[in-house]
């Protein structure tokens, strides 16, 4: 085994924040903002997507 051991003064990616992202980056990758009490069902979220 080796006992070279990797150093570095930046902290690791797992507690570093995420970078920021624009509203319109987000919409672009999620899609509108969808109401949480406004369930139509599944035929009216089929509706919504062909118009």
């Amino acid at each position: 085994m080796s006992s070279y051991v990797y150093h570095s003064s930046r902290p690791h990616e797992s507690i570093l924040p995420r970078a920021h992202r624009d509203a319109h980056q987000r919409l672009h990758t999620y899609g509108p903002i969808q109401p949480m009490d406004g369930d139509r069902g599944l035929f009216g979220r089929l509706l919504d997507r062909l118009f």
